[in-house]
């Protein structure tokens, strides 16, 4: 039984692999060709905010040759050295893409707040050219495609490091957005707006940057889940035949997993056994209804009558 239940954990951490290194894969493809596409057109359009954003498209290049490094560590075999695994590498990978993240977008920023101050101080700023508009559009669509492509597949394996790879696709997204915005009122006539925008565009890669690093800092810290799933966690181990009530419920996110240390009641008068089976039971039923549960302990309380009788009482 065990061996069987090590074969499906290997055969399922191979097939998340092999989806994370997929959708990987096209995101370099995707951001490598947008980097370059966005460049030649803020060069040739003289649009600042069209630059930071290929600075932007590139730095998303490096975020993913992160998370394929921390994926792949995190799929690692337990060993001698690490015998819980080694999942909080990928919380370690998001952490990093976090800081990366963050000093790209105060980059973006700086160089935003330079043509401004340049602008009030009467130097003249380039009104950007069409291309320049264009290409933003296209960076717009192509990556809110790429953020919602990456986040399905994120979930489906629960990559935390994935999933900060989306938010960074998204970003990347709305900085075109505010690319946008600035190269279309320069055009109007409101120059100031194209570097404006680049200030707007840091703002809003400092919060995804932020968000992903409290999340990645959560699973390090044995953050627990949500009172939803332990709720949920709770109806399942009482739908258990035997189980008069459950003691204790404690659960603590480890990376991408989570560990379960339960206290159950049965009848006290059971012989070792038979309240045994009842938590072997309850054990195999958390791993096979919770997919992210890595290991689930169980532990068995004996009812006193007495006291399960008052407690019905003053129910």
């Amino acid at each position: 039984m065990e061996h069987t239940v090590n074969n499906e954990a290997k055969q399922t951490m191979s097939e998340e692999n092999k989806i994370a290194m997929k959708v990987s894969g096209i995101s370099i493809l995707v951001n490598l060709i947008l980097s370059v596409l966005k460049l030649i057109a803020g060069i040739v359009a003289h649009s600042g905010a069209m630059i930071s954003d290929a600075v932007h498209s590139a730095s998303d290049v490096g975020s993913t040759l992160i998370v394929i490094v921390g994926v792949k560590l995190s799929g690692k075999k337990s060993d001698q050295e690490h015998q819980y695994g080694h999942e909080r590498m990928e919380c370690v990978s998001s952490i990093i893409l976090s800081g990366l993240l963050l000093a790209t977008g105060l980059g973006i920023g700086l160089s935003g707040v330079e043509n401004i101050m340049k602008s009030t101080s009467g130097a003249a700023i380039a009104i950007p050219g069409m291309l320049a508009l264009a290409a933003a559009v296209i960076s717009v669509v192509v990556k809110e495609w790429m953020f919602w492509y990456t986040r399905g597949a994120a979930r489906k394996i629960n990559s935390g490091a994935l999933m900060a790879d989306a938010w960074h696709h998204r970003s990347d997204a709305m900085s075109s957005v505010g690319a946008f915005i600035g190269i279309l009122g320069a055009r109007m006539g409101f120059p100031i707006l194209d570097p404006l925008a680049s200030v707007v565009i840091c703002v809003l890669i400092a919060k995804a940057s932020v968000d992903i690093f409290r999340d990645a800092i959560d699973k390090m810290v044995d953050h627990s889940c949500d009172e939803h799933t332990e709720e949920k966690m709770r109806e399942t181990i009482l739908n258990v035949d035997g189980v008069k009530r459950v003691d204790l419920l404690q659960t603590r996110l480890f990376g991408s997993k989570v560990y379960v240390d339960i206290e159950i009641a049965t009848d006290g008068n059971l012989s070792l056994n038979e309240a045994h089976d009842i938590a072997e039971k309850v054990h195999h039923k958390i791993e096979q209804d919770f997919a992210d549960v890595k290991h689930c302990m169980v532990h068995v309380n004996p009812v006193d009558d007495c006291i399960e009788q008052r407690v019905n009482v003053q129910a």
